[in-house]
C-alpha cells in the first residue's frame, strides 16, 4: 500500500557506521543474542500492524537486566535509536523499527522468578508471556487477571507498555490496574526499580506513567504484578439481539443498574459468523448481536445477577438467552471470542481499531460505524470488550488493492475521530504506535501534547527511545 503515515528520516550518521556499531555489539552480546544479518533480521522489520514495516539496523536479544543496560549505554553513548520490542503483537505499529534503530527485543527474558502467594504477587521477567503467569498459579488457586486476546504470545513488557487490557477488564481492571513494579532500565543505561510488593511506593507514582508509556521512557526487564484468588465459580451467559443497537443499549443499562459481570463481550452479525465458522462455540446463527457476559461467584451469587441481567436484557427484546451447561461449553465460548481476531484473518485483510467511547454512547456509535464503513465501499465485524465501551470495529479490505487499502485505512481514521466526537478517546489497549499518532491533535490540544512531550524528553532528552511513535512529527519539542 502506498505509505501515509510518514516516519523519521533515518539518521546518516548511524547508518554510516553499521559496520562499526554491529561489531561493538558483538562485543557486548553472545553471538546467540544479536541478530545482524539481513534475512534474518526479516521476522523484526515490523509487528501485527503488517501494513507498515521498516528494517532495523541490528536485532539485540539480551538475556539479563545487565545486558539491557549495556546495549542502552552504549546506543546512548553514539545517538542511535532503540525500538524495545516484546512478542510484536502490537496492533499499533508499536514495535516497528527504522533503519537506523537497534531493536531491544525481551524474549530471551523469560523467567519467572519469584512467586509470593502469602503477599499474592509474581515477579516476573518481560519475556514471560500473559497467560503463563496464570498457568504457573493456577494449581494453588490463583491467576493474572489481564487477559488480552493475544496472552497466549504476548508478553508481559508489552503488556506494560500498552497497558493491555482483555475480556475480564471489566471486573479486574487492565494492566496498571495489576502492576506493583518495575525494573527499568533508562536510556542512559542507569537502572531503576519503581514500585514493588507494597500496595502503594513512596514518592511520585513513576510507575503509573510508565505504565502505558509504549517504550518510550525506558525498556522493562522485570515486571511485580498482582495475583488474585480463582473465584468459587464462573459462568458464561449467551444474549442474542436482532440488532446492534439493542445490545448496545442493553450493555449501557446493565451497567447504569450497577451491575459489574466480570465480562461483557460484544459480537455483529458478520463477527458471529466469523468466530462461529472457526470455533464451533455454539453461537446462535439467527441474531444480529450478540453478548457474552460472564458472572462469577457461588451458585446463588451467579444465579442473582444473572436473573436481573436477564430482566433488563428482556426490556431491549433479547431473542435468546443460552447459558453454558459445562466447563468445556465454556470453554468453547471463549475459544470464539478470543480467536475472533484470527479468525477473521482466515477470509479478509483487516484493520482493528481500538477507540473507546462511553457506555451511553455505544448504540450510537455503532450505527455510525456502519455508516463510515459503508460510506467506503468495506465491510466491517465489530467485537469489542462492551463493558467497558472499547470498541474493536475490523475493517475488512484487500491488502492487494492500494486503493482498498487507503480506504480502510481512511475509514479507520473516521472511526477514532467518532470515538473522541462522542466522548470518547483514540485508545483502550493497543496504544497510540503510529496507526493513531496523527490524530493525536483531534484529542488533545497544542498544550496537552507539549507537557507530554516535555516529561518524555525528561526520560530521554535526544528522543531516540522508540522515534516516530505518539507524537506528531512536527512541532516536537525534542530537547
Amino acid at each position: 500500500m502506498a505509505e501515509a503515515i510518514s516516519f523519521l528520516a533515518p539518521r546518516a550518521d548511524v547508518l554510516a557506521r553499521r559496520r562499526e556499531i554491529v561489531a561493538d555489539l558483538a562485543d557486548l552480546l553472545p553471538p546467540e543474542c544479536l541478530v545482524h544479518e539481513p534475512r534474518e533480521l526479516v521476522p523484526f522489520e515490523t509487528d501485527a500492524f503488517i501494513s507498515y514495516r521498516r528494517m532495523p539496523l541490528a536485532v539485540a536479544l539480551p538475556r539479563s537486566t545487565a545486558e539491557v543496560a549495556a546495549v542502552m549505554k552504549y546506543c546512548h553513548r553514539y545517538g542511535i535509536p532503540v525500538v524495545p520490542r516484546g512478542a510484536g503483537t502490537s496492533l499499533s505499529g508499536g514495535a516497528i523499527p527504522q533503519e537506523d534503530a537497534v531493536v531491544v527485543g525481551l524474549s530471551k527474558m523469560n523467567r519467572i522468578l519469584d512467586i509470593d502467594l502469602a503477599n499474592r504477587t509474581a515477579t516476573v521477567q518481560a519475556g514471560v508471556t500473559n497467560l503463563h503467569i496464570s498457568e504457573s498459579v493456577s494449581a494453588d488457586g490463583f491467576f493474572y487477571a489481564p487477559d488480552p486476546s493475544s496472552q497466549l504470545a504476548c508478553t508481559i513488557g508489552g503488556n506494560i507498555g500498552m497497558n493491555s487490557g482483555g475480556a475480564h477488564c471489566l471486573r479486574y481492571g487492565v494492566t496498571t490496574n495489576n502492576l506493583l513494579g518495575v525494573k527499568l532500565v533508562l536510556t542512559d543505561g542507569s537502572v531503576i526499580d519503581l514500585g514493588g510488593k507494597a500496595l502503594d511506593a513512596a514518592g511520585y507514582d513513576l510507575l503509573g506513567l510508565v505504565c502505558g508509556s509504549e517504550g518510550q521512557l525506558g525498556v522493562i526487564t522485570e515486571a511485580t504484578v498482582r495475583l488474585i484468588a480463582k473465584p468459587e465459580g464462573a459462568r458464561p451467559v449467551l444474549f442474542g439481539f436482532d440488532a446492534s443497537e439493542q445490545a448496545g443499549a442493553c450493555v449501557a443499562d446493565v451497567i447504569a443498574a450497577g451491575i459489574i459481570p466480570v465480562a461483557i463481550e460484544f459480537m455483529d452479525k458478520p463477527a458471529i459468523e466469523i468466530c462461529e465458522a472457526f470455533a464451533q462455540a455454539g453461537y446462535p446463527l439467527d441474531v444480529g448481536a450478540l453478548l457474552i457476559i460472564e458472572v462469577e461467584g457461588s451458585e446463588a451469587e451467579m444465579d442473582d445477577m444473572l436473573k436481573s441481567i436477564v430482566e433488563i436484557a428482556r426490556t431491549h427484546n433479547v431473542k435468546t438467552v443460552r447459558e453454558c451447561q459445562s466447563a468445556t461449553e465454556a470453554a468453547l465460548i471463549w475459544k470464539g471470542r478470543k480467536s475472533a481476531f484470527g479468525a477473521t484473518g482466515r477470509i479478509a485483510d483487516y484493520i482493528c481499531m481500538d477507540g473507546t467511547v462511553p457506555l451511553s454512547q455505544l448504540s450510537y456509535v455503532l450505527k455510525k460505524t456502519s455508516e463510515i464503513v459503508d460510506r467506503y465501499g468495506l465491510r466491517v465485524a465489530n467485537v469489542f470488550h462492551a463493558g467497558d465501551g472499547n470498541m474493536h470495529p475490523l475493517i475488512l479490505f484487500n491488502a492487494n488493492d492500494p486503493e482498498d487499502a487507503a480506504k480502510a485505512e481512511a475509514a479507520g481514521n473516521d472511526i477514532l475521530r467518532l470515538c473522541v466526537d462522542a466522548g470518547g478517546c483514540l485508545t483502550g489497549e493497543h496504544g497510540v504506535g503510529i496507526e493513531k499518532r496523527d490524530l493525536m491533535r483531534h484529542q488533545f490540544s497544542e498544550v496537552d501534547l507539549a507537557q507530554m512531550m516535555s516529561v518524555r524528553a525528561a526520560f530521554d532528552p535526544a528522543w531516540i527511545l522508540n522515534p516516530s511513535k505518539v507524537f506528531p512529527l512536527d512541532g516536537r519539542n525534542a530537547g
